[in-house]
């Protein structure tokens, strides 16, 4: 895929809608649906990389309630003609074919490759990459069962939401304040996970979320891993012209990022 001289490519991720409640959130959602209309003119291609809300499961017949201004401006630019992608992350990971239907969202379960302008990208949210975190990883082979999903499912969805509501909140109180540090580079997991694909084959970008701390670090003299960091401390995003990816905030949070 080519772009338009005048055109971009956006990649943002973590927004945790719902969380911490319905106030706060629907500020950040406000924010992000203003952004999103301020890149609608010059958006070749949108990548939503995951954690788009703090739980999200598909039931048969109901899907979770709120969320309208996001979703609604989504189907906006969609109709409008611009491609968006959509990964799932460790908080949403129990989409199913709403987006797809409703949206014209293609959804991933996995990390994907990209060809832009001749620049490799993979792009994934990054949760269960890399070495370590094996307790979350078993975890996620559960969570990803489809007797699981279904079990859950057969829950009225008040039970069910109360249930995934109450585990979303222990999950961010056992992460806390140290997403916001930065490990190095030998024990920064998504760095690690990259570098061995790069002995695989080469990418010019691996671009992930997950983190919530915003990064762009330099792998070598032509590959680039960036975490997209969050939309709840950062509001940081990564924009591609079609020869640069460049990692952005929309709060003049750039003094934040951490590059090396």
């Amino acid at each position: 895929m080519q772009i338009p001289p005048d055109k971009k490519i956006y990649f943002l991720s973590d927004f945790h809608l719902g969380a911490p409640d319905h106030e706060k959130s629907l500020i950040r959602e406000k924010i992000l649906v203003d952004f999103l209309d301020k890149i609608k003119s010059d958006a070749a291609e949108v990548f939503l990389v995951g954690d788009m809300f703090d739980f999200w499961y598909e039931y048969r017949k109901v899907v979770p309630k709120g969320y309208v201004r996001l979703l609604g401006k989504l189907a906006e630019l969609t109709d409008a003609g611009i491609p968006m992608h959509f990964f799932v992350g460790n908080h949403d990971m129990w989409m199913k074919d709403y987006f797809m239907k409703e949206l014209n969202i293609p959804v991933y379960f996995e990390p994907k490759e990209f060809d832009r302008n001749g620049k490799k990208f993979l792009i994934g949210h990054g949760d269960g990459l890399g070495p370590g975190d094996h307790g979350y990883k078993r975890l996620k082979k559960v969570f990803r069962n489809p007797l699981s999903q279904w079990l859950f499912g057969i829950l009225p969805p008040y039970m069910g939401m109360g249930i995934a509501n109450y585990m979303s909140r222990r999950s961010r109180a056992q992460t806390g304040a140290s997403e916001e540090v930065f490990l190095g580079e030998d024990k920064e997991w998504l760095i690690i996970y990259s570098k061995d694909k790069m002995k695989e084959k080469k990418f010019d970008f691996f671009v992930f979320g997950h983190r919530h701390l915003p990064i762009d670090f330099r792998l070598n003299d032509t590959s680039r891993y960036i975490n997209l960091g969050d939309w709840i401390r950062y509001y940081t995003y990564a924009v591609f012209d079609g020869e640069k990816l460049e990692l952005k905030s929309y709060k003049d949070n750039e003094h934040k990022i951490i590059r090396n």
